[in-house]
C-alpha cells in the first residue's frame, strides 16, 4: 500500500479512536484526490478499517470508488462487489459519524442510485436505500435528500410499496446537507440549492408515485409544494411539476386549482406561457365538450408525448367522460345505452356500457344496467352515514386533524422561538413606533 494511503488509513483511526470528527472530514476532504488516483487498491484500505468504527474512513473509500466507476468509460468494475460493498456500508455504518460529513453522505447515495441504475436489475437497491434513509434521519418525519434518490428508484423499477411507506409521512423538518442536519422545516430548504434540488425532486418523484397508483389527492398535495416552493427564478422541476398538477387537478376537480398565494411569481410570469398547451386543455374541459377536449390532445400531441405526459391527458380525457355521465345522473332516472353515448360522445353504447360498469364499481355513480333492453337506471345514494364503519371513519378522521394541530402548533413554537423572527418582528415594531413619533412631531395643526 503507497504510503499516502498508510498515512490516511493511520489519521482516520487515530482521530476517530479519538472522537474528533469534525477535524477528520476536514482531512478527509483534502484526501479525495489520492483515494480517486489509487482506485486500484482501495480495496486493501477498506480491509484495514473498521465500517462502524471507521464510518467517516470507509465513506469517503466508497466515495472515490464509485466515483471512478461512474466515469470510466470501459468500465470494468464488478458491479455485484461494488453494490455488496455500499449495501454492507449502509448497514453497519455509525450514524452519528456520517452525520458530521452528511453532504458526503447524499452524495454517496447518490453515486450508488446513479450506478444501479445502469443496472439490469435495479430493483434490489430500494431496500437499500430505504435503509440508507433510517439510518440519516433523526426522525420518521425528517426529509432527507436520499428520499429523491428512494422515489426516483421506485419509478424506474414500477414497485412503489417501500417508497409510498415514507411518502404517507408528512414530513416537519429537513436534514440539510450542513453539518447541524436539524433544520427547520421553513429555515433549512433555502440553506443551499443542492438541498433545494432534492426537495424539489422529492415532491415531483413523489407526485409521479401517487399518480401512479392513481392516489390523486396525494398526488396533486406534493405538486402543489413543487410548485409553490418559494423560488427566484423557475426551475425545470417546478415547470413539470405545474404541467403535471394541472392535469390531476382537471381529473380530480374539473378544472385548474388555485396557485397557494405566497408562491413565487415565477409561476405566473413563466410558467403559464411555458405550458400553453396544458391551459388549452383545461379551457376545452370546462367546457364539458369531449370533442374540444379530443381536438386539444390533437393539436399538442407532440408536446404531451415529449413530456411524457400523454398517458395522464388520456386520463383526463376519461375522467371528462365520467363528470359527464355523473351530470346525467342529476338529470335523468333512465337513460338508454346508446343515448348515453350520444349525450357524452362517447363512439358506441358497448363503451359507454364499459364507463358506466367502471364508475358502479369504483362508487362513483349508483345505477343498475338493464341488459335486456340496454336501459341505465340511476339510483341515489344508498350511504345513510350510520353505521358502526362510518363512525369509525369520523373517528380516525378525526385523530387525524388533532395530529395535524399539534403538528402545526409545534411548528408555529419554533418559529416563534427562532432568533431570525424574533429580530426580525422586534425591528418591525421599532420602526412602526418609529414612523408614528414621526408622525406625531409633524401633526400640527394646519391653521399653526
Amino acid at each position: 500500500m503507497a504510503s499516502a494511503l498508510e498515512n490516511y488509513v493511520n489519521v482516520v483511526r487515530t482521530l476517530s479512536a479519538s472522537g474528533n470528527f469534525d477535524v477528520l472530514v476536514e482531512q478527509l476532504n483534502d484526501s479525495i484526490e489520492l483515494l480517486t488516483k489509487n482506485s486500484n487498491i482501495l480495496d486493501n484500505v477498506l480491509e484495514t478499517l473498521d465500517i462502524q468504527q471507521h464510518s467517516l474512513g470507509v465513506m469517503y473509500v466508497l466515495l472515490a470508488k464509485f466515483s471512478n466507476a461512474l466515469n470510466a468509460q470501459n468500465s470494468t468494475t464488478d458491479a455485484a462487489h461494488l453494490i455488496k460493498l455500499f449495501k454492507d456500508f449502509i448497514t453497519l455504518c455509525n450514524g452519528e459519524q456520517v452525520r458530521f460529513a452528511s453532504h458526503s453522505y447524499y452524495e454517496l447515495c447518490h453515486f450508488f442510485t446513479t450506478f444501479i441504475l445502469r443496472q439490469p436489475s435495479c430493483i434490489h437497491g430500494i431496500k437499500i436505500l430505504a435503509h440508507a434513509v433510517d439510518k440519516i434521519r433523526l426522525f420518521d418525519s425528517q426529509l432527507t435528500a436520499v428520499h429523491a434518490d428512494l422515489c426516483l428508484l421506485s419509478l424506474q423499477a414500477k414497485c412503489f410499496k417501500t417508497a409510498l411507506k415514507f411518502l404517507d409521512i408528512d414530513i416537519t423538518s429537513i436534514a440539510t446537507d450542513g453539518s447541524s442536519n436539524r433544520g427547520s422545516f421553513f429555515a433549512s430548504i433555502q440553506d443551499s440549492n443542492h438541498d433545494v434540488k432534492y426537495f424539489l425532486l422529492y415532491y415531483y418523484y413523489g407526485g409521479m408515485i401517487y399518480t401512479a397508483v392513481k392516489n390523486y389527492e396525494r398526488a396533486l398535495y406534493f405538486f402543489e409544494v413543487a410548485v409553490s416552493t418559494p423560488a427566484m427564478a423557475m426551475s425545470h422541476i417546478m415547470l413539470e411539476a405545474y404541467k403535471k398538477f394541472i392535469l390531476v387537478s382537471l381529473i380530480l376537480h374539473g378544472k385548474i386549482l388555485t396557485i397557494p398565494k405566497y408562491s413565487s411569481q415565477v409561476v405566473s410570469r413563466f410558467m403559464k406561457p411555458l405550458s400553453q398547451g396544458y391551459h388549452d386543455l383545461a379551457t376545452a374541459y370546462v367546457s364539458s365538450s369531449s370533442d374540444e377536449l379530443r381536438t386539444v390532445v390533437i393539436k399538442y400531441s407532440e408536446v404531451f408525448i415529449r413530456d411524457v405526459n400523454m398517458g395522464l391527458v388520456k386520463q383526463v380525457q376519461s375522467s371528462l367522460y365520467k363528470k359527464n355521465i355523473q351530470r346525467l345522473t342529476k338529470t335523468f332516472l333512465t337513460l338508454s345505452l346508446p343515448d348515453v353515448a350520444s349525450r357524452v360522445q362517447l363512439t358506441t353504447a358497448a363503451e359507454a356500457e364499459k364507463y358506466i360498469l367502471h364508475m358502479i364499481k369504483a362508487g362513483e355513480i349508483y345505477a343498475t344496467i338493464n341488459q335486456k333492453d340496454g336501459m341505465v337506471v340511476f339510483k341515489d345514494d344508498p350511504e345513510k352515514y350510520n353505521t358502526p364503519e362510518m363512525f369509525l371513519k369520523v373517528q380516525e378522521d378525526m385523530s387525524g386533524v388533532m395530529e395535524i394541530i399539534k403538528q402545526i402548533n409545534k411548528m408555529e413554537e419554533e418559529i416563534v422561538l427562532n432568533p431570525l423572527y424574533v429580530k426580525k418582528a422586534i425591528g418591525n415594531q421599532e420602526e412602526e413606533i418609529a414612523s408614528g413619533q414621526h408622525s406625531k412631531t409633524y401633526s400640527g395643526d394646519p391653521a399653526e
